[in-house]
């Protein structure tokens, strides 16, 4: 079995794709007493429900996290995500309703097509009808379908981003297996780097060579032609450790650590990154080896979000 975020038992994963106009989203429903957390590094995001994840915040448990093409437009999704989990009893309880804790974020994918066609609560309620542990596809799906990379030296050279996801298992103490995964949604300005630093994605030359040739400079010396807000790498990271909400939080932002590892520049005045973190509390592990864990599978989802993307109006994939 591929490596994912639902080796974490009791995750499930399930996309909605809207092929015709590149865009859909994507959700991970979690287990009860999920315990969420964020980091916002980007300064333009795109988000729902993140305040609450925040550890001086009441409610812990988180029901699902919703990830969406449409830029603000798609957070109209989460609707149907928090119907679907409504109809089946499952969220925060109250004295009066069972309330879906859905916190959501967007990536801005509106250049493919009319830009009029965005996820809408509809498209949220199917991807969690799809939801399943079994293997789900990656690349030009859910919430990757109409997303780019490699935009910091134009349009003209960028390539297809996606939906990836990856995970990793040790065995601990006892001889319980300590499980992390992740997925991400890739749009980023920048380019998308092999573990040894060179470029797998990104922007390229008329002659299909890499504009940045590993020297980072390169990403620094000319003003950005692209307008801000229009780029975000999402992130979920998941674990089965027990963790605490205060831990949780700072989990996330090891998840950004990774994508540091994997993006290069990250983090830019033209990205909204965000790192969402979930832990499902079934064994005990030291937080430095879920963080180290972490950092390795958000880079690693990355890299697949890139690696299982497909050529799209001109756009080249690696998938091809």
């Amino acid at each position: 079995m591929v490596s994912m975020i639902t080796q974490v038992p009791g995750l499930l994963l399930g996309h909605f794709t809207d092929s015709q106009h590149h865009t859909g989203c994507s959700v991970i429903l979690c287990p009860k007493d999920t315990v969420g957390g964020v980091d916002v590094r980007g300064p333009s995001p795109g988000s729902r429900e993140t305040a609450l994840l925040a550890p001086d915040k009441h409610v812990q448990d988180v029901t699902a996290i919703l990830l969406s093409g449409g830029s603000a437009f798609g957070l109209a999704a989460a609707d149907g995500v928090v119907r679907y989990l409504e109809e089946n009893d499952l969220g925060h309880w109250t004295p009066r309703a069972t309330i879906p804790i859905v916190p959501a974020a967007v990536v801005y994918d509106l250049f493919f097509g009319e830009g009029k066609r965005r996820p809408d609560p509809e498209m949220g309620y199917q991807a969690c009808q799809a939801a399943k542990i079994d293997e789900v596809a990656q690349g030009n799906v859910g919430a990757g379908a109409g997303v780019t990379v490699g935009k910091w030296a134009g349009f003209e050279g960028m390539m297809k981003g996606g939906f990836g996801t990856a995970s990793e298992q040790i065995e601990i103490e006892g001889g319980e297996k300590l499980i992390v995964g992740a997925v991400a949604v890739t749009n980023c300005v920048g380019d998308v780097l092999n573990p040894d630093g060179t470029v797998l994605a990104g922007a390229r030359r008329p002659d299909g060579s890499w504009s940045a040739e590993k020297d980072p400079l390169q990403y620094l010396v000319r003003e950005l032609e692209i307008p801000a807000g229009t780029n975000t790498t999402l992130i979920v990271a998941a674990t089965n450790a027990v963790m605490s909400k205060v831990d949780v939080n700072r989990l996330a932002q090891h998840a950004q650590n990774g994508l540091v590892t994997a993006v290069r520049p990250s983090h830019t005045t033209h990205d909204g990154d965000i790192a969402f973190t979930l832990a499902t509390g079934q064994v005990e592990a030291r937080f430095d080896l879920v963080a180290y864990l972490t950092e390795r599978v958000v880079a690693e989802s990355i890299r697949n979000s890139v690696r299982y993307a497909n050529t799209l109006e001109g756009i080249p994939g690696l998938a091809g």
